[in-house]
């Protein structure tokens, strides 16, 4: 099941001018590509996985809408899900490929005790802040050293606003700084990948699988909140798998990392990680009751969403080697409306596209899908999510009801968007 929360205000960073002024209200719910296989993106915990999971490696190898629309790829489902994109902290509120090798190279290591400090002194080498000039405004990010090639990874509304003729800066732990270009971005993940040259010395982050996550584990997030470079947060995981919608666009859709760890405007980009230091997700997105006094975004309340290092790795990799990157989609259209709530019914099919992999498998449309794996689907988003997180080409498990019958389970390969 999956829980209410009040709804809050945001304000998206690098706002148009000639938008609206009006804040959007959520509400948040609860809830084989190239030579990856299904074991290097194990399920959500609860969820058995494909095949026994691997260790957590050292680092990664290379290789919106509303009702009715198609799970993954441009055209979404109903928006249902929450967390605005923290993204660059705004200092004006009224602005609104080739093949690269990546190298797995961990930062500096202290010896890891299982303290906060321990954590923070091993990311602070790999931390960079992010800092956007654009046409109509500035603002200030955070993002992660990923190789010593000069890859950087961070959201994708943190340099958003850089559009056509904006200027990027990267800020390193050491005091330098660098001009960056931008390398490949996905709005549907809200992930983004910078590249800066002639830069020595780099220190890469580790990752590790959110998957081995527990809920009261203790995590450190890392960033620039408010503008405040190279600061460091903890706190604990709150959820490990909860559905939220965010990015410059409301449009990415993910099983969250949720962490009571303060997470800030500034923050967007930055690394989450355990107490061995390394990374297990990417700071994305806050819960707000209210707008801040200035009509801005609210500030940290102790609900902070971070993207998975699973699906964070398989993007960059993508944004990489290509310059873009796909998502998994089951080949169906769901009904829905923002104000749905969770149900224990599960998500019913509005329709099952021809030849797609849904039908392949045997789904109808009115089936109602109520697990993917053993991800409980309680919201559209819930299900859109559950189906992003694996990798194109995985086989999952969709578990659904049909005319009010018994429970049914069909394996569905997962096409590409």
């Amino acid at each position: 099941m999956t829980t209410n929360v009040q709804p809050g205000s945001y304000t998206p960073d690098f706002r148009d001018p000639q938008a609206s002024n009006e804040e959007p209200t959520v509400v948040l719910p609860t809830g084989q590509y190239g030579s990856y296989t299904g074991t290097d993106f194990p399920a959500p915990p609860g969820v058995p996985p494909l095949a026994p999971n691997p260790a957590p490696a050292p680092g990664f190898q290379r290789p919106k809408r509303r009702v009715g629309a198609m799970i993954g790829g441009a055209a979404m489902a109903a928006v249902l899900g929450a967390g605005a994109g923290i993204g660059s902290y705004a200092f004006l509120v009224d602005h609104n490929p080739s093949g690269v090798s990546v190298t797995s190279a961990a930062a500096p290591s202290p010896t890891l005790d299982g303290t906060v400090s321990a954590a923070a002194a091993k990311i602070e080498p790999s931390l960079v802040t992010i800092a956007v000039q654009a046409s109509n405004g500035s603002g200030i990010g955070s993002g992660m050293v990923l190789d010593k090639d000069g890859h950087i990874l961070t959201n994708n509304h943190v340099v958003a606003g850089a559009g056509n003729g904006g200027a990027i800066t990267v800020t390193f732990h050491n005091g330098t700084t660098a001009t960056a270009k931008v390398v490949g971005t996905s709005e549907l993940n809200d992930l983004a990948v910078i590249k800066v040259d002639g830069v020595n010395d780099l220190n890469p982050v580790t990752f590790a699988n959110s998957t081995d996550l527990q809920v009261g584990q203790t995590v450190v997030a890392a960033g620039a909140p408010l503008g405040l470079s190279e600061s460091v947060t903890s706190g604990i995981v709150s959820n490990t798998a909860r559905p939220v919608r965010s990015g410059t666009n409301n449009d990415a859709v993910y099983l969250a990392v949720q962490t009571d760890a303060a997470i800030n405007p500034g923050n967007s980009g930055g690394p989450l990680v355990n107490l061995n230091g390394d990374v297990v997700g990417i700071n994305s997105a806050i819960a707000g009751t209210s707008s801040g006094p200035d009509g801005g975004q609210s500030g940290n309340i102790g609900i902070g969403f971070a993207i998975p290092s699973e699906v964070a790795t398989r993007v960059a990799n993508d944004l990489i080697t290509t310059g873009k990157t796909t998502n998994a989609q089951l080949g169906v259209r769901l009904t829905g409306s923002d104000s749905e709530l969770p149900t224990s019914t599960g998500v019913p099919l509005g329709e099952v596209v021809s030849s797609g992999p849904a039908e392949k498998a045997g789904l109808r449309a009115g089936d109602v899908v109520t697990k993917l794996n053993n991800f409980h689907t309680t919201t559209t988003d819930g299900l859109i999510a559950a189906t992003r997180f694996y990798a194109p080409g995985t086989t999952v498990s969709v578990t659904f009801v049909r005319d009010g019958g018994a429970p049914q389970t069909v394996d569905v390969t997962l096409g590409t968007t």
